[in-house]
């Protein structure tokens, strides 16, 4: 067969002479179209699936190392034990990591691409809703799902009508048309609701963004370490760590106040392989809120307190030994309850004693706190349960200058030693000098140098030196949270929930009736279905609205 003579071959067609290049010349796109092309890009939706997945990606970093804003403290532990690898993470907002430059930018990414995508479909979701259901198609019977049907009674009209009356019933949009043959049908569409399920879904999940943002801006986190028998106060003073929102203004926090009454711990004594584990921690308190009234509550792990707007948690705790230290003239000069931090599961605790003032030199003490002390074969004690049966404490003493009147904040936690001489500990007995100082509950020691005695009180005025239950004071460690946009957050969760559901379940159906009168004075009446997407229950959808439109013909029929 021989081709045209004007017939051209894109494989074979000569370039031009002046080409510079084979292949087809694309018309340029200029800056106007290049911006056009770039915010299609970015309003798909395939690249809002792409950013939602970066912005889960990015945030997997905030829960490998500590945040500033939910754990200061760890952030200053993690510099302690990695000092080389802490500041380039610093340099990269990896302690930073829901407010960093970086993650704002996919959150922000995020944001205008789920509204690009939200916007038009919501138009053109709009204007489908307000449309007449399509044309029916000249020949149904070229559709997947498609059965037919001879009546001989009755006429094309009325079984027309009768299946638009049951399409109605059954949810569906309808409209009547009137085919060039005479025949006519009735064609109906419903699962609208499928579409409006994915748009609840993606302007739910845009307005938990912002619920989100704002809940940051305008809400705080403080944490809170106290002792039984003190008392908090919901004022910026009083926090250990405060984290504000960029909006907050701390002087509008809720003026309320909590006194820790006493703290039960329940531990496993009966499973010999969980011995000792903790099961239930329980803090028992007396709030006093803003109007004066006073309250008595409880917190638990897993039961925080709501109280003012905010949300108080159980986070942890641990012993506080009072320790009192007396100049050799016997006069008090520091007396406290001082939170030593856990170590292990049996509560083998660590704290800093420093006192700067009263002395005739500044002293520091390093303690650990055994509430189930045992001795080691290499001489060193431990705990071998978090519970106080045979309580010990031991101190390692440090004189010197603390380093507290440069003015450079210090962590209550930990002792600068740099310019300190330890003058009792294992360090030092090693070379014959005074070994740690041991202490029990009740029992007091003479500090090296002459420089006084230092008592371990015991708390408890009836206890025996075979009970030591109650002999040290507990320490229970609050997180205070609050979220203005809480009650917003969990609607928006909720509608996405409901529009994922929609969505996914709900099918998006047309379903069509043509009745044609024969010759023969019969009616062909033709059932037919198309789903947009798969729709596994179509066919059956199909049968059952016809037996029920044939079985409300029959009825007719026999009336």
């Amino acid at each position: 067969m021989t081709r045209p003579s004007d017939y051209v071959d894109s494989s074979s067609s000569p370039e031009p002479e002046d080409s510079g290049s084979a292949g087809v010349t694309l018309p340029k796109l200029g800056f106007i179209g290049t911006l056009r092309f770039a915010w299609r890009q970015l309003t798909s939706m395939r690249t809002a699936l792409l950013l939602l997945l970066l912005l889960a990606i990015a945030a997997v970093p905030g829960s490998l190392v500590p945040q500033r804003s939910s754990d200061p403290n760890g952030v200053v532990q993690y510099f302690r034990d990695n000092p080389d690898l802490a500041p380039i993470l610093d340099k990269i907002q990896m302690f930073d990591v829901y407010s960093s430059a970086w993650f704002s930018a996919i959150y922000l990414l995020l944001f205008i691409s789920l509204i690009g995508c939200i916007v038009p479909r919501t138009k053109h979701h709009f204007q489908a809703m307000r449309s007449r259901p399509p044309r029916t198609p000249a020949r149904l019977s070229r559709l997947s799902v498609h059965r037919e049907q001879t009546l001989a009674g009755g006429s094309a009209g009325e079984a027309v009508d009768a299946a638009r009356a049951l399409l109605k019933k059954s949810g569906y949009r309808t409209e009547l048309y009137q085919g060039r043959n005479g025949e006519v049908s009735v064609s109906a569409e419903r699962g609208y609701l499928r579409e409006t399920g994915n748009l609840v879904f993606h302007s739910a999940l845009v307005l938990i963004l912002v619920a989100v943002g704002f809940g940051g801006g305008l809400g705080y986190a403080g944490q809170k370490v106290v002792v039984v028998g003190q008392t908090f106060v919901n004022s910026l003073v009083d926090f250990n760590s405060f984290n504000p929102g960029r909006f907050l203004d701390s002087d509008t926090l809720a003026p309320y106040s909590l006194k820790v009454d006493d703290f039960k711990v329940e531990y496993e004594m009966k499973n010999r392989d969980a011995y000792g584990q903790a099961i239930d921690y329980t803090a028992y308190l007396t709030a006093r809120h803003s109007d004066g009234r006073e309250s008595k509550e409880q917190i638990k792990v897993n039961q925080p307190l709501r109280i003012e707007g905010t949300n108080v948690y159980l986070l942890g705790n641990g012993y506080a030994p009072k320790i009192t230290v007396r100049d050799p003239e016997g006069v008090v000069k520091f007396t406290d309850s001082i939170p030593f931090l856990p170590q292990d599961t049996n509560l083998t605790s660590q704290g800093v004693i420093k006192v700067p003032d009263g002395l005739a030199e500044q002293i520091g003490m390093v303690g650990f706190f055994y509430p189930t002390a045992v001795q080691l074969d290499s001489g060193a004690y431990t705990s071998n349960f978090p519970d106080l049966v045979y309580p010990m404490l031991t101190l390692n003493v440090y004189s010197g200058d603390l380093g507290i009147n440069d003015g450079a904040p210090k962590s209550v936690y930990s002792l600068d030693t740099d310019k300190m001489t330890e003058i009792a500990g294992r360090t030092i007995a090693k070379d014959g000098g005074p070994e740690p100082i041991k202490l029990m509950p009740g029992q007091t020691a003479e500090l090296p140098d002459g420089l006084g005695t230092v008592t371990f009180e015991n708390i408890d005025p009836n206890a025996t030196d075979e009970d030591f239950s109650s002999s040290v004071a507990r320490f229970v460690s609050l997180d205070i949270h609050r979220d203005p946009t809480q009650a917003w957050v969990a609607t928006f969760g909720a509608l996405i929930l409901l529009g994922l559901l929609a969505s996914l379940f709900v099918p998006r159906r047309r379903v069509w009736v043509k009745a044609t009168d024969t010759e023969e004075g019969t009616v062909r009446v033709e059932y037919a279905g198309l789903a947009r997407g798969e729709d596994p229950g179509l066919r059956e959808a199909v049968d059952v609205i016809a037996q029920r439109h044939l079985g409300a013909l029959g009825a007719e029929q026999e009336k």
